[in-house]
């Protein structure tokens, strides 16, 4: 029985040091509803009011990771009005990782900690206040950028997943 929780515990901690487990609990964490039984519909941007825009940039660390800017126009980061009532020009950003929903992005910076190996599809998506995303035109108003981790079996590297942990 004892070794059967530690073999669990090692690899629940293996897979947290990955950060390949974070994704989900962020993404749990990070909701007050559940996102699979419904979609926000859009907020198409009406003449007249100025369009919003988001340019990502990724920066890798120098230690390990990315650091993601959101650069906008005519759009505020408002944490503070989250779930309140659309307000032109403000809100928050959704942040997903490889068509997933990860976390919301309350403003331009977000450190970005792992990635699994291979390509990945980095998005920020611009949304209102009550979390619909915005649109001009009927396009999203969204950002994406693709990461490319290679998998690496360095000593000094998370090893891929599903490689043992317990002795490396």
């Amino acid at each position: 029985m004892l070794k059967r929780f530690f073999v669990i515990t090692s690899g629940f901690t293996c897979l947290s040091l990955l950060g390949f487990g974070s994704y989900g609990i962020a993404d749990k964490m990070n909701h007050d509803h559940n996102h699979h039984n419904h979609s926000h519909k859009s907020i198409e941007i009406p003449t007249g009011q100025a369009i919003p825009s988001v340019d990502l940039v990724v920066y890798k660390d120098a230690k390990q990771g990315w650091n993601l800017k959101a650069k906008v126009t005519n759009f505020k980061f408002a944490p503070e009005n989250v779930n309140k009532d659309d307000k032109p020009g403000e809100g928050h950003g959704h942040l997903y990782i490889n068509g997933k929903k990860i976390t919301r992005i309350y403003s331009s910076w977000y450190y970005l900690a792992s990635l699994p190996p291979g390509k990945n599809k980095v998005t920020i998506r611009l949304n209102a206040n009550k979390h619909n995303p915005l649109a001009h035109n009927g396009k999203l108003i969204e950002d994406t950028e693709m990461i490319e981790v290679p998998v690496t079996y360095s000593t000094h590297s998370p090893k891929p997943f599903g490689q043992a942990c317990a002795n490396g």
